[in-house]
């Protein structure tokens, strides 16, 4: 599936796009609120400032994926992968990033307020200026 092809499938009201293949995507500023994004494949992909309010990325590769600015706010990402990730300024208010690998991941000033990172793996994650993280 191109990105493009996920795109045009969410504007016909599609949200199922578990297991997609979309290493090094280019859907920065996409608006995929609410989709099923699980254990999907977007290593290397850009999404900044995209909308991925309420979005299910539970098991997602994200691993080296540019999610700068983007929102979201609510997401479910229970063992993703976004080792070495950028979250940068990212809205992650109440999402759930239980057992997520965020190993060297940058969180500057991302908002976690909110947010579930039980077991997650923040081993070299920069958290420089993050909102509402309370540390383990």
């Amino acid at each position: 599936m191109t990105a493009q092809e996920l795109l045009v499938a969410y504007a016909q009201g599609k949200r199922n796009f578990s297991g997609a293949q979309l290493s090094g995507a280019q859907l920065s500023g996409a608006q995929l609120s609410g989709a099923d994004l699980s254990v999907a494949d977007l290593s290397r992909a850009h999404l900044e400032g995209a909308d991925l309010s309420g979005v299910n990325l539970e098991g997602a590769n994200l691993c080296e994926a540019n999610l700068s600015g983007a929102n979201l706010s609510d997401a479910f990402l229970s063992d993703a992968f976004l080792r070495r990730a950028d979250l940068g300024r990212t809205n992650l208010n109440g999402a759930n990033l239980s057992a997520a690998n965020l190993g060297g991941a940058s969180l500057k000033e991302a908002n976690l307020s909110g947010a579930n990172l039980e077991e997650a793996d923040l081993e070299e994650a920069d958290l420089e200026g993050t909102v509402g993280f309370k540390g383990f």
